[in-house]
Parts: structure tokens; C-alpha cells; sequence
């Protein structure tokens, strides 16, 4: 088992999804069970589904400081950037050690895909694309990280993860790593993905989307609505902020069972739970609340109830909030960290929008309700396809 880690104070965090712009908005359709997922309006033939679309993406001013990085993916990063004072933030920590001690994780699985298939969609008679679409620093896969690199006037280590749906959490993991390697000071860490073509249309071809809003967890469940997020988070040494949130342990594994399917055992996941817990030092009577990975699929719902029947006691508390944004993919980690560092913040313990009746595979552990209760450990699943697998554990700061 790994060693226990050093915590890291979680200075700053935000998320952009469709059930709202920054914490507050987000927290607050948390607490009144008012879900963002609409009607699929997306694209020229929109597909008879459910979507969680973020507002203003395509408003003027989320271009006016795009410009040859605009694409769909870096204007919701841009929006995500701005809630909650997130920039400031930043710019206070590259003051405090320089541009080039702070790192900048990201996770994205699309990074500007969809500004790609618009290009292929413009063609010319000759086959190029069209001058305007000759972007080659949006037609990569470390988009989203230069653009954020720019935009924040960071020059430390930048990496982009893209490990699929487990990508921004995975971004805790190696940037706990730099900072310990001291290789930065600190770190900026997020996620962001877009909803496009290829997204909507490839999981629809695996029979993975719901013609109806996600029920996670559900025993009539029918498969995952997509939506698009973005959040950040900054990591700082606990002895900046000892009252702040810390990231105390995390777990990744990849058991690369199925190109899309999760082991039929939930060994992966259990790995990764069981070597957060261990970084953390932690036993399954402590923790409080998990954000459960619970895209309402059928497999993955099943699976990963079982694996927390079987490992947590009936006190800890356990959900999925896809229903509140969609399966938000690469951006689904940070998301749900928000999520569990909001349980943590403010006592509040979201239930399972959607959901009606359990799955027979749930434990007492998955609740459909919300709870308030004190909340000092929060876990955070993420889990990905190629078995990548992550696990988050945050605890409550010291006054």
C-alpha cells in the first residue's frame, strides 16, 4: 500500500457546469434539486436526448480575449476562469513564487475537437481548411493547456491529462506529485470538455445515452446524459492556509479491463479507493460522503454500488450529481471534487436527482435526498474508460 502523503491546502476552487456559473450558483441548484440538463438542442440534427449545455458560451463577450484561441472548449475555460475570482487567485500565487513555480494540470478528453469538425465542415474546393480555421494551436490536444497557460501568465510545469472521464481528477494526483518533487510551489489544477459531434454521436453509438434525463443509480435507468463543465482548483502548501479544505489522498489505477466496459469485479475501482484511503491514512468509518463516478449506465452504476456496500459502512453517505450537470467527462473530476469540497464547506450532502427507486445492488450508503450534516472527510470517484481510475479524498481545514 502507498505511503501516506502530505496534505495540500486547496486554496481556490470553482466550477462552470450547467446547473450553474461559479460556487455559489452551483450550490445553490444543489440545494433546491434544480437540474441544468434541457433538451438536446445541439447541432444541425440533435439527437432525442437530454444535455447539460452551459450558458453563454456563445455570448460576445466570451470571445473578446480568445481571439486565434477561440474555440468552443476554450471559451467555456474562459468563462470557468472568471467565476469566483478564480483569476485573481491565481495571479496572488504567481506573485508569491514566481511564474515559474506554479504548474498547470488540466484534463480535458475533447480539447478543441469540435472547433476541428467545424474546420472539416468548411473544406474549400482544394480540400484546406479555411484561413480562419487555421489555428494549429486549436487543432491539438494541449489547446485547453496553452490557452490557460496564456491567459494566466503561468510558465511552470504544464501537462494535459487526458485519461478519459477520470482526466481532471487524475490532475490532483500529478500536480501532489510535482509540488512533493519539488519541481513547483504550487499548483493549478481543473478541467474543462465541451459537448461536440463526436462526443454526442460516439457515445450514442455505444448505446450509452438516455433518451430521457440521467437516473443515476436507478433500477429503470436507461444510460447517461452528456454535458460540458469547466472548473479549476489551486494547491498550496498547508502552512499558506491551515483553515483551508486539503487533498489529502488519492488513488489511481488502471486495470485496462475494457476499451469501455469497467471490470465485471470493480477491482480497478476498489484499487484506487483503497490507495486513497492509504495515502490519507484513512479508515472507511471516516469518511462522511462520496461523490459517486454513477453515470446511470447500467454496468458502471452496478458495479461501483457494490463496491461501496461492500467497503463503507451504512453512516457514510454516498450519491451522484450527474443529475444536476451531466456526465461532464474529462471535466467530470474537477466537477465533483467541487462537489465534495462543497459538502466539506458548507454541510450540505446532495442526494441523487433523478433517481426514484435504488438499484437492489445499492447499500444504505446511496442516498436520493439531500442531508445536511457536518461533512470533515468527503471521497470524490472518478472512473474512466480503459479502466483508468481515480479516487479524491478532501478533509476540513484547521481553525
Amino acid at each position: 500500500m502507498p505511503s501516506r502523503i502530505s496534505p495540500l491546502a486547496v486554496t481556490a476552487f470553482t466550477a462552470t457546469c450547467a446547473a450553474g456559473r461559479g460556487v455559489d450558483a452551483f450550490a445553490h441548484a444543489l440545494l433546491t434539486r434544480k437540474s441544468g440538463l434541457v433538451e438536446n438542442d445541439f447541432g444541425a440534427t440533435p439527437l432525442p436526448c437530454w444535455i447539460g449545455r452551459v450558458a453563454g458560451i456563445e455570448e460576445p463577450e466570451a470571445l473578446v480575449q480568445l481571439g486565434h484561441w477561440d474555440s468552443r472548449n476554450n471559451r467555456l475555460a474562459w468563462l470557468g476562469l472568471n467565476q469566483d475570482g478564480f483569476r485573481e487567485r491565481s495571479r496572488v500565487a504567481i506573485e508569491r513564487y514566481g511564474a515559474t513555480r506554479v504548474a498547470l494540470v488540466l484534463g480535458t478528453s475533447t480539447s478543441s475537437i469540435g472547433e476541428t469538425e467545424s474546420a472539416y465542415c468548411e473544406l474549400d474546393a482544394t480540400g484546406h481548411m479555411s484561413a480562419a480555421q487555421r489555428q494549429r494551436k486549436v487543432h491539438q490536444t494541449h489547446s485547453l493547456g496553452a490557452f490557460v497557460q496564456t491567459v494566466l501568465g503561468v510558465d511552470g510545469p504544464c501537462l494535459t491529462i487526458a485519461t478519459a472521464c477520470s482526466s481532471s481528477a487524475k490532475v490532483f494526483a500529478s500536480a501532489e506529485r510535482l509540488l512533493r518533487a519539488g519541481l513547483a510551489d504550487a499548483a493549478i489544477v481543473g478541467g474543462v470538455d465541451s459537448l461536440c459531434g463526436s462526443v454526442i454521436y460516439g457515445f450514442n453509438s455505444l448505446e450509452l445515452v438516455s433518451p430521457q434525463p440521467c437516473r443515476p443509480f436507478d433500477v429503470e435507468r436507461r444510460g447517461l446524459s452528456l454535458g460540458e463543465a469547466a472548473g479549476f482548483a489551486l494547491l498550496e502548501h498547508i502552512t499558506v492556509d491551515k483553515s483551508a479544505a486539503r487533498l489529502i489522498g488519492y488513488g489511481e489505477s488502471s486495470d485496462a479491463h475494457h476499451m469501455s466496459a469497467p471490470h465485471p469485479q470493480g477491482l480497478g475501482a476498489q484499487l484506487a479507493l483503497a490507495d486513497a484511503l492509504a495515502r490519507a491514512g484513512l479508515a472507511p468509518n471516516d469518511v462522511d460522503y462520496i461523490n459517486l463516478h454513477g453515470t446511470a449506465s447500467r454496468q458502471n452504476d452496478e458495479i461501483e454500488a457494490t463496491l461501496i456496500a461492500r467497503t463503507f459502512p451504512a453512516r457514510t453517505l454516498a450519491s451522484s450529481t450527474k443529475g444536476w450537470s451531466g456526465h461532464t467527462l474529462g471535466a467530470a473530476g474537477i466537477v465533483e471534487a467541487v462537489v465534495a469540497l462543497l459538502a466539506i464547506e458548507r454541510g450540505l450532502v446532495p442526494g441523487t436527482l433523478n433517481a426514484q427507486t435504488l438499484d437492489p445492488a445499492c447499500g444504505p450508503q446511496i442516498v436520493v435526498d439531500n442531508h445536511e450534516r457536518s461533512v470533515r472527510v468527503a471521497l470524490s470517484n472518478s472512473f474512466g474508460f480503459g479502466g483508468n481510475n481515480c479516487c479524491l479524498a478532501f478533509a476540513a481545514g484547521r481553525a
